[in-house]
């Protein structure tokens, strides 16, 4: 038995080569032909795009560009560290904090109420036959499309308007982060809150409870992680907006870094963008402390 056992994979391994020597080719991967279309299909979507926006990454490589990006680069050392300008640039970094902080709560105060508007699990309406009547269905509507346009619009682009409304200052930059942010929170937190489970909700609608205490004690306790995870995001996300909206006179840390970069001030443009990093990792930390006392 050991021989015959010893002589099956040697006859198996002959029969292959043998199979090689007659030229069978070997099995081919069922899925190549799917891998080779969808390289082509996004190598012809790609491609005009490329050409459209004139995407030359070459030209970083050219003997001018190199000799600009050196000089523009070494001014950046060493990082500016005077006492005076440090204390100038700890004031704009927390003027910064106050526009996203600021921003992010006059964007909740709108979001919430609408997402409750939003929500179709809060409809009385629709739980004795399965559908909404033709006013809550109207509203609803309404709403979606109002968080549709104020989301559509780029904060950068509501701070732009409001400079010329109410003149440079961080109340503009407030302003668009609130309008934006609105939209986003509001179409986010509605998504959530949809897929979230509606078994409660529903019982203790069909059970005569108001909306309000529907929404506390049924949906709000199974999406609070997930709510609370995104708007931690999204503030983060507003200190980062609050930066380039200085450029175009909202105030904080982005002004001060434009006011820097037209003065080709090297050193201080380094000092603030080391500033500017350490501000967003301290954002991420409070976002993973605030996940992790939820979870």
């Amino acid at each position: 038995m050991r021989i015959v056992q010893s002589m099956i994979p040697a006859a198996s391994d002959n029969m292959a080569n043998a199979g090689l020597a007659l030229g069978t080719a070997p099995p081919r991967d069922p899925a190549w032909r799917g891998r080779v279309t969808a390289t082509v299909v996004a190598l012809i979507i790609l491609w005009p795009t490329l050409v459209m926006t004139e995407f030359k990454p070459w030209q970083l490589l050219d003997a001018q560009s190199l000799d600009s990006t050196w000089r523009f680069l070494s001014a950046f050392f060493p990082p500016a560290h005077s006492r005076e300008f440090l204390l100038l640039v700890l004031e704009a970094t927390w003027q910064t904090i106050a526009m996203a902080t600021a921003g992010m709560a006059l964007a909740m105060a709108g979001a919430i109420p609408l997402t409750l508007i939003v929500n179709e699990h809060l409809s009385i309406s629709r739980l004795g036959s399965g559908r909404m009547s033709a006013p809550a269905w109207l509203i609803r509507q309404t709403v979606r499309w109002l968080l549709v346009l104020l989301r559509s619009v780029p904060e950068l682009v509501w701070a732009l308007i409001f400079v010329r409304i109410v003149g440079l200052g961080p109340t503009a930059a407030v302003l668009a982060i609130a309008l934006t942010y609105c939209g986003m929170l509001g179409k986010v937190y509605a998504e959530i809150l949809e897929s979230s489970d509606t078994h409660a909700t529903d019982t203790l609608l069909r059970n005569g409870s108001g909306r309000l205490a529907a929404f506390f004690y049924g949906t709000l306790p199974g999406a609070a992680t997930e709510l609370m995870s995104y708007t931690v995001y999204r503030w983060e996300c507003a200190i980062r907006g609050s930066v380039v909206m200085g450029y175009v006179g909202a105030g904080g840390l982005g002004q001060r870094m434009d006011e820097s970069t037209k003065m080709l001030a090297g050193s201080e443009v380094s000092t603030m963008l080391i500033v500017f990093v350490l501000l967003v990792a301290a954002a991420d930390v409070v976002s993973k402390l605030f996940r992790k006392g939820l979870s």
